[in-house]
């Protein structure tokens, strides 16, 4: 179990109008402008949003693999350690990440994973 970096940016930039942009020690990704992860290369980490709901079954099922990296009014965000999440669910929590921020025009372009 585990997905290496490489793998991580390749599920990421599958998604049709990602866009990337570099911070001090980490690397955020957005749709149109809209923010949906941030990767953390030093600790092989991704944050992503998620719904309230789904940001806190996460953690409850997972503390792990899973932790609450903040909240907004609509949006949770959970740090995913990429050495404790396979391939197949990771793909899942991108998609609903991207998904989550892409207008209704690419989303139609992309079908779920």
């Amino acid at each position: 179990m585990g997905v290496a970096s490489g793998q991580f940016l390749r599920i990421v930039n599958s998604l049709p109008g990602t866009e990337h942009g570099k911070g001090g020690d980490y690397t955020s990704f957005s749709v149109r402008g809209t923010r949906f992860g941030y990767y953390w290369p030093r600790t092989q980490t991704v944050g992503l949003k998620q719904t309230l709901h789904e940001q806190l079954a996460l953690v409850a099922e997972r503390p792990d693999v899973f932790e609450v990296q903040f909240t907004t009014s609509a949006f949770g965000w959970v740090v995913v350690y990429l050495t404790g999440i396979d391939a197949d669910e990771l793909t899942e929590l991108v998609y609903e990440a991207w998904r989550l921020s892409a207008p209704d025009a690419l989303i139609e372009e992309r079908p779920t994973p």
